[in-house]
């Protein structure tokens, strides 16, 4: 097995370990005030492992309104997703967060004009009617955390359509530290009114949280340089079994059958999706700004 394939391995399921430490913190802290801390503490994998490029040229920008406009849909996206986690099974927030290529493509086509073959347009609509069998509108109750992932999906679409603009012009240590700061900045701005001191207990697994999502974002980094693209990106619905294994083994979430055919063609026409065609940039509907392509 190729190495960037293990590392995407270790990637995905260090997010997934994150992902159930936030639907860990439950509902009984502000969204904005999970999202400052672990925003925060997730950039000290990111400096201990820097090279190359200094601090000082932070806001040493070639685009700078869309370098902006990546960290307000990327702040909006994490607050989205943060919520979804506390609120609504694990399961039904990855069904949902992966129709994020489903955005990506159209905007793709829309804004950077590029070209999706027939086939890749009937995958994404398989895996639509896979998150339709999951969810199940009309027939389940859909709650606002439902609505919070579906909202977080446009976000990351918008994201990592900016992304892909800037990325190859502007540096790393840009694309990653006005995320941590604006971040900071606007949750720690918003949380004011409902703040709530947390406790040492809270506060290390806010910890927890920050440093597994920035490890996993610099491994997927890792996984891209040693390993292509169209091998590496498959390995994100790895993470649909986390979400079943997590949702069982810490919350007592057990999805029904259908919910279970749902995922499966979920995770089915999201691999013949992205190993029929090598991507520039992969798609990763994530929590932290790491998580899309480099």
């Amino acid at each position: 097995m190729p190495v960037g394939v293990i590392l995407a391995f270790l990637a995905y399921a260090s997010f997934s370990m994150s992902d159930a430490l936030i639907k860990a913190t439950g509902p009984t802290m502000s969204v904005f005030e999970v999202a400052f801390f672990t925003t925060s503490f997730s950039i000290i994998p990111a400096m201990l492992t820097k090279r190359g490029e200094r601090w000082r040229d932070l806001y040493k920008l070639r685009h700078p309104w869309l370098v902006h406009l990546r960290c307000a849909t990327a702040i909006s996206g994490t607050a989205c997703v943060m919520y979804a986690f506390t609120h609504i099974p694990f399961a039904d927030v990855y069904a949902i967060g992966f129709l994020t290529p489903v955005v990506v493509t159209v905007l793709g086509v829309l804004v950077l004009k590029e070209h999706v073959a027939v086939h890749r347009w009937l995958l994404l609509l398989i895996s639509f009617l896979g998150v339709i069998l999951v969810i199940r509108p009309g027939v389940r109750d859909l709650q606002l955390g439902h609505l919070a992932i579906l909202c977080s999906v446009f976000f990351g679409g918008i994201t990592t359509i900016v992304l892909r603009h800037v990325a190859p012009r502007e540096r790393r240590v840009s694309l990653v530290g006005l995320q941590v700061f604006y971040s900071g900045l606007v949750n720690g701005l918003v949380m004011i009114p409902f703040f709530i001191m947390p406790s040492l207990e809270q506060l290390a697994v806010f910890l927890g949280i920050g440093v597994l999502g920035g490890t996993g974002g610099l491994l997927i980094i890792a996984a891209a340089k040693r390993t292509p693209a169209n091998l590496v990106a498959p390995v994100q619905y790895s993470q649909l079994i986390w979400a079943i294994i997590f949702g069982a083994a810490f919350f007592g979430e057990y999805p029904d059958y259908v919910a279970v055919i749902g995922l499966i063609i979920v995770l089915s026409a999201g691999l013949a999706n992205v190993m029929s065609e090598k991507l520039k940039i992969v798609w990763k509907p994530r929590l932290f700004f790491f998580r899309t392509g480099q």
